[in-house]
């Protein structure tokens, strides 16, 4: 069990990074056919079957489940709110990556499932900025955590326009922003998981170059406080 525990914050990093990594790869040598700028993520994705976007979406919402998961293994106060948010935000992703375009229902699902990722993580970000900034091991990502969901609500009032009285103008790129708002948001939850999961994991069981070096730190002081007592002893 405590193995799984060290396993969940490396496979969410790795989970955000590559998708990370699959999003600027999608950005920088996009389909000629294919417009990021003006499409939405979801229209992108589904014109672009099995390319980076779609591998974005699946390595982001596994990587966020491990997340999910290793908070709550390690006991930190996420509260059951935002839990349950970030939830629906990995849901919501491999959803988006797993179902096929020809399905009945994709558009409307396709649709119900971006609004859940672009809302849920700044939601959850701004209330999981309070109960951070009460606990000590959590303080420090308190203030990064609320700049970044304060961006995201303003990415999101940034769509909305964009969607209704701005024509769709550079909608693609407005969404963009606004998904790598929240790949930093859960990525300084993971980096913060994985550095107090270490932390604990070296408290609780020291390399063994640790061990070797204390026991030989002990066995030579040890021996110093032997031979000051015969000193002493043999000088009486």
């Amino acid at each position: 069990m405590l193995a799984l525990k060290r396993l969940y914050p490396l496979v969410a990093c790795a989970g955000i990074v590559m998708a990370a990594v699959a999003t600027v790869v999608g950005q920088i040598d996009p389909d000629p056919h294919l417009d990021p700028l003006n499409l939405t993520i979801g229209e992108y994705a589904a014109l672009d079957r099995g390319g980076a976007v779609e591998f974005a979406m699946a390595s982001l919402g596994i990587g966020s489940f491990a997340l999910v998961a290793g908070l709550r293994a390690a006991g930190v106060p996420v509260g059951a709110v935002a839990e349950r948010l970030m939830l629906a935000w990995s849901t919501a992703l491999v959803v988006i990556a797993i179902m096929p375009v020809t399905a009945p229902m994709y558009p409307y699902v396709s649709v119900t499932a971006f609004a859940t990722v672009f809302v849920s993580m700044p939601v959850a970000g701004a209330l999981m900025v309070t109960r951070f900034s009460q606990d000590e091991g959590w303080r420090a990502v308190a203030r990064p955590m609320e700049w970044l969901a304060l961006a995201g609500g303003f990415g999101l009032l940034a769509i909305t326009y964009v969607a209704l009285p701005g024509d769709r103008v550079l909608i693609g790129l407005a969404e963009r922003v606004m998904l790598g708002t929240e790949i930093a948001l859960v990525g300084v939850l993971a980096v913060r998981l994985s550095q107090l999961t270490v932390v604990r994991a070296i408290r609780l069981s020291p390399p063994a170059w640790v061990r070797a070096t204390t026991r030989a730190s002990r066995a030579a002081l040890s021996g110093l406080v032997s031979e000051h007592d015969y000193f002493m002893t043999g000088h009486k």
